[in-house]
């Protein structure tokens, strides 16, 4: 793959799922920053520049203008935003078993709002009139299961409901496209590489003109530097009225590891991941999914397989129950088969079990 030579690491890595690794650019900036602050040289400046040079690359890679990016801190920051402007009484539709930052946020709204849960596959026909908003994740963190996002935001357009989407676990990996949904989130520290603290919301200009900017501050102002006190500041005409005041050194780190994927063939990069899962799946004989996806999960309550992985120095994840693998650019054959090997070393009846 292209993009391994950006990465020092990678070798019995299956955890992007998880945390994804910093490339080699994400590396020097972080280092060559801290080396200028501890000298007495902080480059506020260029920190800022950093900021918006990560903005401009999210938009690129997720086909969304420029102006239609907000940057946040986490997405249960970025969907709580949206949770504050849900109507009194109103229906928020969820996937079940969803991540609990897309979830807890519309869970925890009050003034009547009404979440609802359904199973994933059946959510585009979950959609009533009744629904004000469905959220669900692209790609599901405990199964690793791709939502099929065509028919929800077909369903949602013969209700006008409004869709947000939460790109966690997808943008990275999967091609995306952040114009066909009302909103998007994501948070950039696994699939995209990039330091935690570092996330995005997208919003089409009419949802966010139902939106109350809740979480304004001196970074969500025309001018950030001329909004620093008093509350006659003038906000953002644009989605940078709901940033929230950047985490400096994450962006630093943050702007080489998104120019990285922005720049990178998102065809391929699906295509990679895809068939390392695939060669995975096939060797353990656990079913393909509907819809291609990077990340593998199988049942594993007793945690028996990772604890197999793990003795073989591979590092993977566990999440409700299942053990879970992820593909990514820095991962080849090599790393399947490594895996596999660990997991045939005391083979579990478990492994048969359709993904």
């Amino acid at each position: 793959m292209t993009l391994a030579r950006h990465f020092t690491g990678g070798r019995d890595y299956l955890a992007a799922c998880t945390l994804g690794l910093p490339p080699r650019a994400t590396v020097a900036a972080l280092t060559a920053d801290l080396d200028a602050a501890a000298s007495g040289h902080p480059d506020i400046a260029a920190a800022s520049r950093a900021v918006e040079d990560a903005r401009r690359s999210y938009a690129r890679l997720v086909h969304a203008p420029t102006s239609d990016v907000a940057i946040a801190a986490q997405t249960s920051v970025a969907v709580s935003l949206i949770a504050a402007s849900v109507p009194d009484g109103a229906e928020v539709l969820c996937a079940a078993g969803d991540f609990a930052s897309l979830v807890a946020p519309f869970a925890q709204a009050g003034r009547g709002v009404r979440l609802r849960c359904a199973p994933l596959e059946h959510l585009a026909e979950e959609i009533t009139a009744d629904t004000w908003l469905v959220a669900f994740s692209l790609v599901q963190s405990a199964t690793g299961e791709v939502a099929d996002a065509a028919a929800i935001v077909a369903a949602a357009a013969r209700t006008a409901t409004r869709t947000l989407c939460d790109l966690t676990q997808a943008a990275g990996w999967l091609p995306v496209d952040a114009t066909v949904f009302d909103a998007t989130v994501c948070h950039a520290y696994k699939w995209l590489c990039a330091p935690r603290g570092v996330a995005f919301l997208t919003l089409s200009p009419g949802f966010a003109a139902r939106l109350r900017p809740v979480q304004a501050g001196w970074y969500s102002g025309h001018d950030p530097w001329a909004s620093c006190y008093g509350a006659e500041a003038r906000l953002a005409a644009d989605a940078r009225r709901f940033d929230v005041s950047p985490a400096w050194q994450a962006f630093v780190g943050a702007a080489p590891a998104l120019a990285l994927f922005a720049s990178a063939d998102a065809d391929a990069l699906h295509a990679h991941a895809t068939q390392l899962a695939t060669r995975f799946r096939a060797a353990l004989e656990l079913t393909e999914p509907v819809r291609p996806s990077a990340i593998v999960t199988w049942p594993d309550a007793e945690g028996t397989a990772l604890a197999q992985l793990a003795a073989s120095g591979i590092t993977a994840s566990g999440r409700a129950g299942r053990a879970r693998v992820a593909f990514h650019v820095f991962n080849d054959e090599d790393d399947v088969d490594r895996a596999v090997s660990a997991l045939r070393a005391e083979r579990s009846p478990m492994l048969t079990v359709v993904s």
